[in-house]
């Protein structure tokens, strides 16, 4: 499966779950919600999450090695932050993707790692 679809996969996986997240929590006002959603979900949190958990070296050598190939796949470029974040994001969000297909239970356990420890 290309890269770039791996990461729509991801960004859905990982929308769905924060949105989720978030509603469980308590949070009942759609605009709360969605602020609350923008700290997980930007690529600027995205790019912030992803670089803590290579930093605390969550991420297996597979996962670093589909991150890396999602981060480098060619793309368009955004207009709400920088290439570097961009592509940041969306290497994080080919991980979450290629987990979902690949491995349910580190999937679940990475999401509830970011939310458990306010990466």
């Amino acid at each position: 499966m290309n890269n770039l679809v791996i990461a729509y996969l991801g960004d859905a996986v990982y929308e769905l779950y924060i949105r989720n997240y978030l509603i469980n929590k308590g949070i009942a006002k759609v605009k709360e919600l969605q602020q609350e959603s923008i700290k997980y979900v930007s690529a600027n949190a995205q790019r912030r999450i992803v670089e803590k958990l290579i930093d605390l070296n969550i991420l297996t050598e597979e996962e670093l090695d589909v991150f890396n190939r999602g981060r480098n796949a060619s793309s368009h470029r955004s207009k709400s932050t920088d290439i570097i974040t961009y592509k940041k994001a969306t290497g994080f969000e080919c991980v979450i993707g290629y987990l979902y297909n690949k491995d349910k239970e580190r999937c679940n356990y990475l999401l509830d790692y970011i939310v458990g420890n306010n990466l």
